[in-house]
């Protein structure tokens, strides 16, 4: 961990606020549920005293979940790289918007920055932040949940290929226990309160 990382991880220790740091994509998807599942869950983490750590944009469904938990008096850390700040307009009206200079970095500070993981719907990038995060724990770099919120069955070709992965040997057959599955927010919340349960949560603004 980089000192920078570090001292994020410091500051979020002594303000006892438990992190979810949320990826989902910049578009908003062909049906309305997407985004009704990303208000949902916004809302939902703010109303638990948690922090909600995301990609900074102020578009798609970045926008609508980081929007909810505004509204719902929630603590909000956007983190998203220079070249996309003007592209996707990152949000001036949130607690922190950190800007990085790579994509890279971003992710970096994202995982520094939060404490447990969700992963709702969303492109590529979406995609790539996920399996970071299964990476990186599976080396043992993090112990954050990782959910995969799988709204109208939108990651399920993703589980099967995991499985096919895991079948091939090219995966143990204990890596099914680095995510858990949802499908639904309040199914998905309950599992991040296990998480959240050795760390005390600030009361929500």
């Amino acid at each position: 961990m980089t000192l920078e990382a570090g001292a994020l991880a410091n500051r979020a220790a002594s303000e006892h606020r438990f992190s979810v740091g949320v990826f989902c994509g910049s578009r908003f998807g062909n049906d309305p549920a997407y985004e009704n599942v990303a208000r949902e869950l916004g809302r939902a983490i703010a109303t638990h005293g948690w922090g909600l750590v995301y990609g900074g944009g102020n578009v798609g469904l970045m926008g609508v979940v980081a929007e909810a938990a505004l509204r719902a008096g929630g603590h909000v850390t956007g983190i998203i790289p220079r070249r996309l700040l003007e592209r996707e307009v990152g949000k001036p009206e949130i607690d922190s918007l950190i800007v990085t200079d790579t994509m890279f970095e971003r992710k970096q500070k994202m995982i520094a920055a939060a404490d447990a993981f969700v992963t709702i719907a969303g492109g590529f990038g979406t995609l790539d932040e996920l399996l970071e995060v299964i990476t990186l724990k599976q080396l043992g770099y993090h112990e954050g949940a990782i959910m995969i919120l799988d709204t109208l069955g939108i990651w399920q070709s993703l589980l099967q290929t995991f499985d096919d992965l895991i079948g091939r040997n090219f995966a143990a057959p204990d890596a099914v226990s680095l995510w858990q599955v949802a499908s639904d927010v309040e199914s998905c919340v309950a599992l991040l309160r296990q998480g959240a349960s050795g760390q005390p949560a600030a009361p929500a603004p």
